[in-house]
């Protein structure tokens, strides 16, 4: 604790702790939402969609693995907003939004690399294979877990908001990559499940039930709106926590 800390204990900046450990009503509901969404979502993929008669089970992991890149395109989306809204107005805010946005997008990501392995093996024979899809959405996920340790490397607080921002700007483009690539590449075996592209093209396209078309809607629906917004709001308020206590740490040094 500095002199002055001793000296003057009413200079230390008074701590909240009835506000900071209050959840805002919205993101209780939010949250609960979250909850029901996911009990729906798993409901309608294990009972609601049928069983597809090609893949047979197996085909109910797309249920989860679309879902979960479209949740993770949001979840980057919303580090680009605050990563822009940071170099505009230099508001602390936003960085906590843009880190957010990475690191629920990271997760989702990552979840969707694994169970597109897991539905890989059986039909593809291969938990893995250099596929134009898959490649890409393997550097996508590198690229933002770059972000996570360039930014962990740099000491000065206004340079690494500035950096992280722009990075998370530009680093969108492996997203919106990914999301294009089965729709302009000829040579990909990933299927499309959602929208037309030139492989189901040449295949005679991918055929799915109506009940299957719902599903999958609906889960990439709660993961965008319900999932993705709640996992990144909870991570704001771990942030804005963490930075209040650094800065209270940095008065007592």
């Amino acid at each position: 604790m500095s002199a002055t800390s001793r000296s003057f204990p009413h200079l230390l900046p008074k701590s909240k702790p009835a506000e900071q450990s209050t959840t805002p009503l919205l993101l209780k509901g939010l949250t609960l939402l979250a909850l029901l969404g996911v009990a729906m979502a798993f409901y309608m993929a294990l009972f609601y969609a049928g069983t597809d008669v090609v893949q047979g089970e197996v085909q109910r992991i797309f249920y989860l693995h679309v879902p979960a890149f479209s949740g993770a395109a949001v979840a980057f989306g919303a580090s680009v907003v605050g990563g822009v809204l940071y170099l505009r107005t230099r508001n602390p805010k936003w960085d906590a939004l843009a880190i957010a946005g990475v690191e629920v997008g990271l997760t989702l990501s990552m979840i969707t690399i694994v169970t597109g392995a897991i539905w890989a093996r059986p039909i593809w024979n291969t938990w893995w294979t250099w596929d134009p899809r898959l490649t890409s959405c393997a550097i996508m996920a590198l690229v933002y877990a770059a972000y996570l340790l360039l930014r962990n490397g740099i000491e000065n607080l206004d340079r690494r908001r500035t950096f992280a921002a722009v990075y998370g700007i530009l680093a969108i483009s492996t997203v919106i990559f990914t999301f294009m690539i089965t729709r302009i590449r000829p040579d990909t075996i990933h299927p499309t499940v959602i929208g037309p592209s030139v492989t189901n093209t040449a295949q005679g396209g991918f055929a799915m039930a109506e009940a299957m078309k719902t599903t999958i809607s609906m889960n990439s629906m709660i993961a965008c709106f319900l999932i993705a917004p709640a996992l990144i709001w909870w991570r704001i308020r771990l942030q804005n926590a963490l930075e209040a206590v650094q800065r209270r740490r940095a008065v007592l040094d």
